[in-house]
Parts: structure tokens; C-alpha cells; sequence
């Protein structure tokens, strides 16, 4: 028998059991879903009469616990050892009655699902044709399960160690708790710099507390902690390997200056470049800390920005010469935490007059500005006082096919980014308290408060006396130039639904743009972990109830505002979801796969290579050299781990050398065969 620790190779038995073939089948009323279309009690008494067929039962819930106990107590009472389920997805509750025939004794893959609501009641109305139909569906599923032969998960050693990909405030959450259950954790950030976008922020709802008070006790501790490795200014540069068992290469780019000389070299640099951490409201040197406080301490050199011209500067009379080596570091970790983080939208030129007004900005703008300016000094922007404020919600967000103009890749972003207007509130109960003289216009398609305490915000806005005018998303507003000696520079035209559609002009000496999230590029990435985007751009997760923060690769989860739109409350629970999904999947040590992966039968394997041709999976099958009869040949060997059991292989093979476990070539011909074969009469009962 092959080491199961291999992962080469499988521990999965070659022979059905030789015990004859009793078969359970179960109907599903599925709470009414299956039954008020299709006659459960109809396919069970035909199923009944089907060969290997020893019991046929239905129930109004099958998943419930009454149901599973049925099951069990067949299994024990008369003797089943194949179990066919007709009910919902096989996504929602295949695992369930998995875990039901096991529980029972039987190898928890003697076990079949056929998915009759998604496949006939909900897409059939017809009674006689939907009750047809489910009877050819379970008879296919009995010619399958007549078939099935005792398979085990493959198991292979994992690595008890996990990389991070990102050092906001989901990732340094992410570090801290999986190190607090004994994992080790190394954690990967981009940017010089930790604290993510959350260390651009001061006040945060809802609470009132500031950003980097929360933020610096949580850098500080993943700092600390000896079981968590940092590397700052660091890409993952290389992936390898398969869950368990993923080997990592990190490039770290050089800080370029030590403490010791920190201050003098940012005092000598001469290069100046928009500082991103204000949103370009300023300028920083190209030697540089964001801000006072940071982490790590020690300044970074810009090498996008420093050039050949300025790579020497003079320190203390000595001439330093700033130098990149970029140095290489090679991991191995059990699985991998993808906490990207989101970048505020960017809007286009002109829209809402972005780019060709000085007093229209964005919101992340406006934060960083108010946070810059001197507390009790009346407002004023671009040489006049700001009296009137318009702040427009859903830019980049909730876009609309053919009014707005679509991303590179010819989508809109047409999903809420549900942090908005809370943000916008918050920002509009700080200017009323900041600058009472003030009029506030809040302009929204809708106000979308969903958290706990957020509708507070509102409440408080209104009651700031914040005039809110109401626009149609296929209606936007309009941002233009005021009429010369007009008192304001701008105004803001939009049709007001709170007033029946009357067109209104607002006055502004600044307009704020309450701008959505995206999540950040990060395609290179994506690339090298093969994990996918959904529809939005954000990175996708198998499932968003069953399977929340996993990814369709193995041993790779998702935190935070990489997988959507989240505020900092969520992704921080994002970021515990991850670490629960990591400690399950690594503190046994070991991970268990599903067997449903490519197996080749090495005496019909002439290695002709066309399954290494179609496979697109890296290292999933490859060909080896064997010696057989004193002649080296190669033939095709599998790598379960890195299987995923597509099947592309099996379709190439011209020798029908290569079956999928558990979706053998023979029992998909069984179950075409059952399909179409005669169904047997029933009598109807007076």
C-alpha cells in the first residue's frame, strides 16, 4: 500500500467491496421545493423496484436530523452500503450526509447526491414530465452507486507556518490570531510602510476613536510577537507547491538609509513627489516617512522617484551613496492569507468636474485635508472661505451600464461599496461641529447606514441641520461653473426627488465626492496563486454562505477588503474567519483533500504526453521515467495535490489510461445508459 503522506500517491481502494450491492435511496420533499412539483412518493416506489435497491424512503427534510438518523439507522438495520440522495445543490449538504454515512460505518463516499431541485423542480412545471425526469435522474444515480468503489482523502504533511499578504489592518489582524494559536506567520507588505489605508484615517465610526490610536497597539503586537516575521517594501515574487506544502520566494527592496542617519538624509534629499498618503495635497522627499509615528520608523527611499542624478547625497559632510538590493527570501507555509486591502475609486476627468475644479475633490482627499488644518480657523480652500459644501455620494459606485464610462476592462462598478455613507456622515457631523457657520448639502441616490449604530449618523446629520437632496442613479448630478460674481465658484445642478423632480442649484465652495472602494492591482498575484476575480474585480470565494473566505485553490483564504467592500469592524471579522479556516486546515499537522483526482493505470499508459499537453494545472501530472522489463519508459504520474480533478486529462488519453476516482469513464456510461433505459410500470393504487 503507497505512504498516503506521498502526495504522488493515493491510499484508495482498486476493487468494490465484494459484499453484494444493497442500495439506500432517499427523495427529498425538500421543505416542498422538490415535492410541490414532483410525485416523491412516485419515484421512491419505482426506485423500489430497481435492482440492488433494499430500501426507498422520502422525507419533507432529509438534511434534518431526523432524516440523517433514518439513513443511519438503515445502514446498521439493513444493511445499505451505497446511499443515494435526491434533494438540493450537492453544494449545500453533500458534506452533511457525507458525515451521515460515516457516522454509520459505511466509507463516507459510498454515497452519491443528485440535485433534483436545481436540476427538475425549479426548472420544470409540468408534474408528470418533472416526476419523469427525477426518476431517470436517481436511476443514472443508482447505475453510479452500483459502481462506487471505498475511497480516503488524501492526506498530506503541513507546514505549520502561514504567509499574510498584506499589512493593513485585516492582515495584521489576520497575523495576530494565527499566531496566537501556535502558528508561526510571516507577513508581507508592499508598500515601506504598515497600517494600510486605516493609518490614512483619523476619527472612525462608529465609535469616534482615532484610526492609528486602534492601529498602532495592533502593529506594535505583531511587531513584537517572535512567532510573526515582517517584511516591509516586499512582494511575493514566486509560488510553488500545493496546500500543506506552498513554497514562497519574497523580494524585499532596500530602505536605502539606516536610523542612524534618517533625519539628515530626508533633510539632504532634494526630489520632491505628490505624497500619497495625503492623497497628493502635498508633496513628500523621495526620501520619506508618511507620517510621524509610522512603521517601521526608519524612512524608506522611493526608487520609482530616485534617480541616477540623486542616488549620492551629502550627510554630515560625507557623501552617501543610496543603493536598491533587493534581497530574495524562500518560505515554505502550510497555506496562504490573501488580505490585499481596496483603493479608493479615481475619478476620470470631468466627472462631476474631478480634474477641472480645484474645489471638487474626493472624500479621502477632504479627510486628510481637515486633518491637516489647523483646529478653530474658519475653512477656506484655493484663496476664498468655504461657506457652502456639497458632498455627492456613489461616485464609482452603483454605476449604471451606458451612463458611466466603464473600467479597462469594459465593466462598470455597479456594486455598493456600503462604507460610503456612514463615511460621508461621519464627515458631515465633524464639519458642523467643526465649522458651525457652515452650509452642508448631502446629495445621495440613497442613504445605505447598515451597521450597528450607523443610522445614528443620519439621525445626527439631519438634526446639524444638513440640507439632503435626493437624485436618480440614471440622473446624476451635474457640477458646474457658478455664474461670474456669483458669491461661490460652483454649482451643483441636480433634479431633487425630495421636492416631486424639481431641478435645484446648489451654491458650493467645495464639493466632495464621496468616492467608492476597488480593490487594489494586484493581477501579478493573482497570476502566481491562480485564484480568481469575481464580476466586481475583487477576489472571488467558492461560496458566499457555505465557503465564505476560501478561495477555489486549496490552502489559500481570503480577509478583509481584498474579497469586497468592508468597513474596519468586518475586516477584522474577516480576518478571524481566515484564521479559523487556517487553524482547521493546519493543527493536526496534517490536510485531507478530496479524492476525486486523476489516477493513471500505468499497463494502458504508453506515455505519449497528451494529458501533460492539456492540463492546466502546474506540476498536477507530469511524465516520468520508469524501468519496465529492463527498457526505461515514461508514463504519466498525478500529483493529487495538485489535481483538481477537471477531468482534461482523461478526454486527452488516447489509451483510456486516466479515470477520475469516483467519476470513472464506466460510470458515466452507466448512467447515460440508465437514463434512457425503460422505466418500470407502478401500479397506481385505487
Amino acid at each position: 500500500m503507497p505512504d498516503t503522506q506521498n502526495p504522488k500517491e493515493e491510499k484508495n481502494g482498486d476493487s468494490p467491496q465484494s459484499d453484494e450491492v444493497r442500495i439506500g435511496a432517499y427523495t427529498c420533499y425538500c421543505g416542498g421545493n422538490i415535492s410541490d412539483v414532483v410525485d416523491c412518493e412516485h419515484v421512491a416506489k419505482v426506485l423500489n423496484k430497481l435492482p440492488n435497491v433494499v430500501v426507498s424512503r422520502t422525507d419533507m427534510s432529509m438534511c434534518s436530523d431526523a432524516g440523517q438518523a433514518m439513513i443511519e439507522e438503515d445502514i446498521r438495520e439493513h444493511g445499505v452500503n451505497r446511499v443515494i440522495i435526491g434533494a438540493c445543490a450537492p453544494s449545500l449538504h453533500e458534506q452533511t450526509f457525507r458525515h451521515t454515512v460515516a457516522r454509520a460505518g459505511l466509507n463516507p463516499y459510498f454515497y452519491h447526491h443528485v440535485g433534483l431541485r436545481e436540476q427538475d423542480s425549479w426548472v420544470h412545471h409540468d408534474h408528470d414530465d418533472a416526476t419523469e425526469k427525477a426518476i431517470r435522474l436517481m436511476s443514472a444515480g443508482l447505475a453510479k452507486a452500483r459502481l462506487l468503489m471505498p475511497l480516503e482523502p488524501i492526506r498530506l504533511k503541513a507546514e505549520g507556518h502561514v504567509l499574510v499578504i498584506g499589512g493593513g489592518v485585516a492582515g495584521l489582524r489576520t497575523a495576530c490570531d494565527i499566531s496566537r494559536i501556535g502558528l508561526k506567520v510571516t507577513l508581507v507588505e508592499r508598500s515601506p510602510f504598515l497600517g494600510g489605508r486605516a493609518a490614512q484615517l483619523e476619527s472612525v465610526f462608529p465609535t469616534g476613536e482615532n484610526a492609528r490610536d486602534i492601529l498602532h497597539p495592533l502593529i506594535e503586537k505583531v511587531l513584537n510577537d517572535p512567532n510573526i516575521s515582517v517584511y516591509t517594501y516586499a512582494e511575493v515574487t514566486g509560488v510553488r507547491g500545493y496546500v500543506g506544502d506552498y513554497q514562497i520566494q519574497i523580494t524585499q527592496q532596500s530602505r536605502g538609509v539606516s536610523e542612524e542617519i534618517a533625519d539628515a538624509a530626508m533633510e539632504a534629499c532634494t526630489i520632491e513627489v505628490p505624497d500619497e498618503y495625503n492623497y497628493g495635497l502635498t508633496k513628500r522627499k523621495a526620501i520619506f516617512r508618511p507620517y510621524p509615528g509610522c512603521f517601521p520608523s526608519t524612512p524608506a527611499v522611493d526608487w520609482n522617484h530616485c534617480q541616477d542624478d540623486c542616488l549620492e547625497i551629502e550627510v554630515d559632510g560625507k557623501t552617501i551613496k543610496l543603493e536598491n538590493k533587493p534581497e530574495k527570501i524562500e518560505i515554505t507555509v502550510g497555506a496562504i492569507v490573501v488580505a490585499t486591502g481596496f483603493t479608493p475609486y479615481e475619478p476620470r476627468h470631468g466627472e462631476y468636474g474631478y480634474g477641472e475644479y480645484p474645489e471638487v475633490v474626493t472624500l479621502p482627499q477632504f479627510i486628510r485635508m481637515l486633518a491637516l488644518y489647523p483646529e478653530g480657523e474658519r475653512l477656506s480652500w484655493n484663496g476664498h472661505p468655504v461657506r457652502n459644501i456639497a458632498l455627492i455620494h456613489c461616485v464609482g459606485s452603483r454605476q449604471i451600464d451606458g451612463l458611466h464610462e466603464p473600467q479597462p476592462d469594459g465593466t462598470v462598478n455597479n456594486y455598493c461599496s456600503r462604507v460610503c455613507c456612514t463615511a460621508t456622515l461621519h464627515i458631515v457631523n465633524e464639519l458642523r461641529e467643526r465649522f458651525p457657520e457652515m452650509n452642508i448639502f448631502d446629495i445621495y441616490e440613497d442613504i445605505r447606514t447598515y451597521g450597528r449604530g450607523h443610522e445614528e449618523y443620519y439621525t445626527q446629520a439631519s438634526k446639524n441641520r444638513a440640507l439632503f437632496l435626493r437624485f436618480h442613479g440614471e440622473e446624476p448630478p451635474q457640477v458646474l461653473p457658478a455664474p461670474e460674481n456669483d458669491n461661490s465658484p460652483l454649482l451643483v445642478q441636480t433634479k431633487d426627488y425630495l421636492t416631486w423632480g424639481d431641478v435645484i442649484e446648489v451654491p458650493a465652495d467645495m464639493v466632495v465626492l464621496a468616492v467608492g472602494m476597488m480593490p487594489n492591482p494586484i493581477s501579478d498575484l493573482i497570476k502566481l496563486l491562480k485564484i480568481s476575480q469575481g464580476t466586481d474585480r475583487f477576489l472571488l470565494e467558492v461560496h458566499p454562505k457555505l465557503r465564505p473566505v476560501e478561495t477555489a485553490v486549496p490552502g489559500i483564504v481570503l480577509a478583509g477588503t481584498a474579497q469586497g467592500p468592508m468597513n474596519i469592524q468586518e475586516s477584522c471579522a474577516a480576518a478571524s474567519a481566515a484564521t479559523a479556516k487556517v487553524a482547521a486546515l493546519l493543527r493536526k499537522g496534517t490536510v485531507e483533500l478530496e479524492p476525486f483526482v486523476a489516477k493513471v493505470d500505468h499497463e494502458l499508459c504508453t506515455g505519449s504526453g497528451r494529458c501533460v499537453e492539456v492540463c492546466a494545472y502546474e506540476d498536477a501530472i507530469t511524465l516520468e521515467t520508469f524501468t519496465v522489463g529492463g527498457e526505461e519508459v515514461q508514463r504519466a504520474v498525478v500529483t493529487p495535490a495538485n489535481c483538481v480533478g477537471c477531468g482534461s486529462c482523461v478526454s486527452a488519453c488516447p489509451n483510456r489510461a486516466i479515470d477520475l476516482q469516483g467519476w470513472t469513464l464506466k460510470q458515466y456510461e452507466a448512467m447515460i445508459q440508465a437514463i434512457v433505459a425503460d422505466i418500470p410500470p407502478v401500479e397506481v393504487e385505487a
